[in-house]
Order: C-alpha cells, then structure tokens, then sequence
C-alpha cells in the first residue's frame, strides 16, 4: 500500500526493528539502513494494518522526505471538506446520499420513526457501532496481528499454536509459543494483539 509522511508506520531490517512513528520520522533510519552493503530485507508495516508499505527510496534522504510530504498533500486535498458553507435550512453535517435496499416492510417501519427513514438508520447504525464496537476492534486486532505474524513468523517455530492462541485470546499461551521468536518480531506482533488479549468492557445496557 502507499503511504504519506503522517503515516503511522514500523520497519525491520530482517527481524531487527529499526523505527516505529510517522513515516517521515523513520524514513532516515530505513534509508540509512538501505545503504548499508549486504543489509537484510527490509520490510515497513503500516501499523494499522499490518499491510505492507510502498516506498520510493531512490535518491537522497531529502528527496525522499519531499515525496512522502507531496503524498501527504495529495491526501489532504482528496479528501472530502470537513465542513460547507451553510445554507438555509438544516446543516448537512457531512450526511453522504447512497442507495439503500430494504424489504418493503423495512420502509415501512422506517417511515414510522421519528425524524424519518434516514435519521432512523443513522439511529440504528450508532447503536449497532456502540454495541458490537468491542468485538469489532477484538478482530481487527486479530486480524492485523496474524496478518503481520505470517509475514514475519510464518516459517517460525510455534507459528500455528501462535496463532490459535491469538484467536483465543490466550495470551500466555501465545506468550509461550512465541518465546523463541526475534524479540522485535514478538512485540510488535503483541502491540498489534492488544486489543485481542486485553479487550475493553462490554458497553452495559440500559
């Protein structure tokens, strides 16, 4: 994937971490480390994701840096306008127009709800956000993590209990099945499984 300057980001050379941060506060570390004669792999990791990053290193440190700030410029101005000049009537509050298909007695309740269909569904999808929130960040955090685990420890001793532990939320059993791994490896992949093995509270219900 590419990415911009802000990009929150962790790069190894083979299995030593050489810099976790912004993209641009690491990017002299990695281009040092490209210059070194017989360096090992190195790999960045979008610390979001745990998808692989794309950078064009060619060239001089300075060069580089202006790239990733030029991206980061691109970034800001695709994206959508945080606000609009307000006419009459209601604010548009950033509201985006898209096609919904329901059931014909989905419309039908919807048309009952106070403030109309649309306000209802934004309704229904706040509270769908609040209620399976925790659970959602469990598995992406599963997900991030096996993702850059594969990358990086997929040929590793304890890789597959490693695993299954992480989508247990057992984190001593991973513990255990990671300890032979390079530490650098081991930790990034247990910042990424956070959430999996220390989830925050269920919201309570009322």
């Amino acid at each position: 994937m590419q990415a911009t300057a802000r990009t929150a980001c962790t790069a190894f050379e083979g299995f030593r971490l050489i810099g976790s941060g912004e993209l641009a506060a690491i990017a002299p570390a990695i281009h040092q480390s490209l210059h070194i004669e017989d360096h090992a792999p190195i790999l960045i990791f979008d610390d979001a994701s745990a998808h692989q990053v794309e950078v064009d290193f060619r060239g001089d440190l300075a060069d580089v840096l202006d790239r990733l700030e030029t991206a980061a410029q691109w970034a800001l101005e695709d994206a959508p306008p945080t606000s609009a000049p307000r006419g009459r009537g209601r604010p548009k509050l950033g509201v985006v127009a898209r096609e919904v298909t329901l059931l014909p007695r989905h419309w039908d309740w919807l048309d009952t709800q106070s403030g109309g269909a649309s306000a209802a569904l934004r309704r229904l999808v706040e509270e769908a956000k609040r209620v399976s929130g925790p659970a959602d960040r469990i598995r992406r955090s599963q997900e991030v993590a096996y993702r850059f685990m594969s990358t990086m420890a997929g040929d590793m001793a304890g890789f597959e209990e490693a695993s299954r532990a992480l989508f247990a939320a057992e984190e001593t059993r991973f513990d255990e099945m990671s300890a032979t791994w390079p530490a650098d490896v081991r930790n990034y992949a247990k910042r990424l499984a956070e959430a999996a093995f220390h989830p925050e509270p269920a919201p309570s219900v009322s």
